[in-house]
């Protein structure tokens, strides 16, 4: 069901198909099929592996930037490779526990995915695995270097070591793609690739690379004219050929009779004026071909049927969205400075300007404009930041009624509020939930709690029990018994959202609340619903004819569900989720049981605590003893390290 190459793939492909190395910086260059496809083509060919050393270690490394896309990429070789020979492909995922890396046996396999702290740890082990390396792959290069620098170049260095030493001259190859440029990437090709192919599709990253200067220019409203003037500064020596971009029909006028005023050589072009696409690019070629310098003033939509690469200045006059942005820049890409060999770019001369005019009235896209400017090295006005963080601060405030950021919550930290569509701050007619059970009004210091749906492995939903009359173990009992009767289970022929109901599974019933309904096709029909376990916090999908009618005596104890959340806890190598293994441990271990846990902090109806301890009896000798910590556990495990800012987080939120 592949419809063929992309516009982006279709540069790469042959050329990692041939062996060659290839940087791919793309808007689609966190997709695997970048460089799957032409690796598993070249890996069949025997030939060209006949002169390596006929021991174990694999051909092809694919280094990612964490376990999830690892995890992918894994998931993806072994679709694709299905109709090759079996390369036998490998994920390997390895935690901090020394003795863990002596246990991979890697014999037979090919290809690894892996990380980079995971590919130094087993290289700590086995430091002679990359022996038969022909073909490294770096993926979103951009994340690895920015977060594992110094780990990518060990890791390099070592594969160039290992490709010195090889026997036979057999092909070497390195892969590195991405969605943005990185400074890191010049050294990558000097010191590590030979003449690579360096693909780049979208255009505002190849302006980094090609040393674009960038110019933030604040102004008021008011005088954008007057300082777009300034920067027009023609002289004999410096004929420049001048894009201005604006949004606005009536803008481009403006600035158009103004520059003519200024005895500015100006032509125009939006979708209302009467000269025609060829026409102006006629007048913008043979003007400049005169030694005479030109403007041209145009709308974004323009910018395409012009065709317009050779502009040696660019003047935000309205200021961009980073997609627009690199649609103007692309005005000027025969002006970039190539990346060379022997230096990181051909810094003798910059060709290209980019400079952005900085109102009062700048709107929504700052944020994006300054993360770009930041990563071109640009030198920003103080004026950028400030509208930045007011742009930021409003975005949040959209946010106020959406639910509280659960990696804030969880490890005390968000990595990316801006792309996070959750909240970070408090809004206490949510977070301070209504209906809350009597055992977390008292919130007593310790508490005894049920884990029974299971998040991840910090993260829980269950119940606290009371010590001495756990009301709702009464509750659970009268619902059994009033369920057993036949003509007490009445089905609900009409339901409403939010409303309460019960649900029989087996021997156990529970009390359940209507998430969503969908529009019925027909009456009577049998359909699924989404709904919430009110006592244990999971939410399902059940059959319509599932629901019975559920006493109102039943429905007076406040919902049980409480959200626990264990402190101090978080996953090594700057992850930011959990490693299913140490979840699908800590919820075998943790499921259904009872535990006694110190609690740290409340709000609403979530619960940190530290610690958790599982306790058992040894009724014979009266004497309690600690069956484990969950903390404990998780740090056993090697995939997971002490957070010990976690809690002054929680409380300066």
């Amino acid at each position: 069901k592949f419809s063929g190459p992309n516009f982006t793939e279709s540069y790469c492909w042959p050329p990692a198909a041939w062996g060659y190395d290839v940087v791919a910086i793309s808007h689609q260059g966190n997709d695997p099929l970048l460089y799957i496809p032409p690796v598993l083509t070249f890996l069949q060919i025997k030939s060209a592996y006949q002169a390596l050393p006929h021991t174990s270690g694999p051909l092809a490394l694919i280094v990612c930037p964490g376990w999830k896309k690892a995890q992918l990429v894994f998931d993806l070789l072994k679709t694709y490779q299905k109709g090759c020979r079996d390369l036998h492909p490998m994920l390997i995922i390895l935690g901090q526990n020394k003795e863990a890396a002596s246990h991979v046996e890697t014999r037979g396999c090919e290809v690894i995915v892996t990380t980079p702290d995971s590919l130094l740890r087993l290289l700590e082990h086995k430091s002679w695995l990359l022996c038969r390396l022909c073909h490294l792959v770096l993926d979103e290069i951009e994340v690895l270097f920015s977060d594992t620098t110094e780990q990518v170049f060990t890791v390099l260095d070592r594969y160039k070591k290992a490709a010195a030493r090889a026997r036979g001259n057999p092909a070497h190859q390195i892969i590195a793609v991405g969605t943005q440029w990185n400074k890191h990437i010049p050294a990558l090709v000097e010191e590590f690739m030979n003449d690579p192919y360096v693909v780049i599709t979208a255009v505002e990253e190849a302006a980094i690379c090609g040393n674009v200067q960038q110019v933030v220019q604040p102004c008021m409203n008011s005088s954008k004219i007057a300082e777009s003037l300034k920067i027009l500064d023609f002289t004999h020596t410096n004929l420049q050929k001048v894009l201005i971009f604006t949004d606005s029909i009536n803008e481009v006028e403006m600035i158009h009779k103004a520059l003519k005023r200024n005895s500015v050589v100006t032509l125009k072009k939006h979708k209302e004026s009467k000269c025609n696409v060829s026409c102006v690019s006629e007048r913008w070629r043979k003007t400049h071909s005169s030694g005479t310098p030109v403007v041209l003033v145009l709308t974004d939509d323009c910018l395409e049927p012009l065709g317009i690469t050779d502009a040696t200045c660019v003047i935000h006059f309205s200021f961009p969205s980073l997609r627009i942005f690199g649609q103007r820049l692309q005005s000027m890409t025969d002006n970039f400075c190539t990346l060379r060999k022997d230096s990181s770019v051909d810094q003798e001369h910059t060709n290209a300007k980019s400079v952005i005019l900085l109102t009062e009235n700048s709107p929504c896209h700052a944020p994006e404009i300054l993360s770009y400017l930041k990563r071109a090295e640009a030198e920003i006005p103080q004026q950028l930041h400030d509208l930045a963080a007011r742009v930021m601060e409003s975005e949040e405030d959209e946010k106020f009624s959406r639910p509280l950021c659960a990696s804030l919550k969880t490890f005390g930290i968000c990595r990316n509020r801006t792309a996070c569509p959750d909240r970070h701050q408090i809004n206490v007619s949510i977070d301070m939930a209504q209906n809350i059970p009597d055992e977390m009004i008292k919130t007593p210091e310790r508490v005894m709690i049920v884990p029974l749906h299971i998040v991840h492995a910090t993260n829980y939903f269950g119940r606290i029990v009371e010590k001495e009359k756990d009301q709702y173990t009464i509750l659970v009992e009268e619902m059994k018994n009033y369920f057993k009767v036949p003509g007490q289970r009445i089905s609900v022929t009409t339901m409403k959202k939010s409303a309460f109901y019960g649900l029989c599974e087996g021997a156990l019933c529970h009390r359940v609340q209507v998430v969503d309904i969908p529009a019925k096709e027909e009456e009577n029909f049998v359909h699924k619903v989404t709904i919430k376990y009110i006592d244990e916090g999971r939410t399902s999908q059940v059959n319509s004819d599932q629901l019975l009618h559920l006493p109102a005596r039943f429905q007076s104890l406040p919902p049980q569900a409480v959200e626990f959340i264990v402190c101090r806890v978080k996953p090594i190598d700057n992850e930011i989720e959990w490693n299913p293994k140490v979840t699908d441990d800590i919820r075998r271990k943790i499921k259904g049981r009872l535990h006694h846990a110190k609690v740290v902090h409340t709000l609403g109806k979530t619960v940190w605590l530290d610690p958790v301890v599982r306790v058992s009896s040894l009724s014979s000798v009266k004497v309690w003893i600690n069956e484990y910590n969950i903390r404990s556990e998780i740090l056993s495990t090697g995939l997971g390290t002490d957070n010990p800012e976690h809690l002054a987080e929680i409380q300066k939120l």
